[in-house]
């Protein structure tokens, strides 16, 4: 998986939450946070589809787009890699720790975990760590 950068994680927040977005309505909602003019977006979406973060589907003749990965998969990926390359251990965070999230459910956050003992298994497993 790609790594998102910290902008491209403000994009994909929002199409995480509404499923399905035109450049419009992703650029709508977060130039409020990124400042960025409407072109700065489209070609950030535009590298962002190239970097396999997201999909583009067309919807009416609109462009629209959808997530390449899941929310919880991203974050368990990210998590894992923070975990190991800047707190260096090889056991990730406890999903419960993010329990105060606007971001995730109760479920979500059980599910998280999952992935993350996934990752780690995996991660044992093939003695690999994905830098």
């Amino acid at each position: 998986m790609s790594r998102p950068t910290d902008t491209e994680l403000c994009l994909l927040r929002q199409v995480w939450a509404n499923k399905r977005l035109s450049a419009r309505e992703i650029h709508d909602q977060t130039v409020h946070e990124t400042r960025w003019s409407y072109s700065s977006t489209r070609k950030t979406l535009d590298r962002m589809v190239e970097k396999g973060l997201l999909r583009v589907e067309a919807v009416h003749g609109m462009k629209t787009f959808l997530a390449a990965q899941g929310k919880l998969q991203t974050m368990a990926s990210l998590i894992s890699d923070f975990s190991r390359n800047i707190l260096g251990s090889d056991k990730p965070i406890p999903a419960a720790a993010f329990s105060g999230s606007t971001l995730l459910n109760d479920d979500e956050i059980a599910e998280l975990e999952a992935l993350l003992e996934s990752l780690q298994e995996t991660e044992a497993k093939t003695g690999r760590q994905n830098d």
